[in-house]
């Protein structure tokens, strides 16, 4: 169920928060990471999506994007839609430990909105919050260290911190600063 945040400004720069249905621990698994950096990747050449910051937790995605020539809405619906899909196919055909109680949680979901027709991944929600300030920024990098997963914030390799540190990257990122 949405909370009534939506994107405003479709340009401007918005903190978005991608939680999985019932909080579900899908990205404990590379392939299901993997999958989400290949949409963003896809959306940055394609949908001209700009990715400022972002990191990618068990159980829920933070990022910090911008599309100054298209809607963000759009592109995030697109972006949601896409990692769905592939998430679902990566479940039914791969080792999955978990196929049958995931598939049964992603097909439950989805049987309460509209929406979906057989299967429910992410939540409608982004929790959005246009930026006017850089400062959660830190807040997005800081979860893996306050999760116990780092001690520090670059450690954590599925994020973009090492980005703001000059180091190896899974993403291509436009600074904040």
């Amino acid at each position: 169920m949405s909370s009534g945040y939506r994107i405003g400004d479709q340009h401007a720069l918005h903190f978005l928060t991608f939680p999985m249905v019932e909080w579900i621990d899908v990205f404990t698994r590379r392939i299901y990471r993997d999958t989400v950096l290949d949409s963003f990747r896809y959306c940055q050449a394609n949908k001209g999506l700009r990715m400022h910051a972002w990191v990618i937790m068990s159980d829920h995605v933070h990022a910090i994007p911008s599309t100054p020539e298209s809607d963000l809405s759009g592109v995030v619906r697109d972006m949601k839609g896409h990692t769905s899909k592939a998430i679902i196919r990566a479940v039914q055909d791969e080792k999955e430990s978990r196929r049958e109680w995931m598939l049964a949680r992603f097909t439950t979901n989805a049987l309460t909105t509209a929406r979906n027709d057989n299967f429910q991944v992410w939540t409608h929600d982004n929790h959005p919050l246009q930026l006017r300030s850089f400062s959660v920024k830190q807040r997005a990098d800081q979860n893996p260290v306050r999760a116990g997963w780092v001690d520090a914030r670059r450690d954590h390799p599925y994020s973009s911190a090492r980005d703001y540190q000059d180091e190896p990257r899974l993403l291509k990122i436009d600074r904040l600063w």
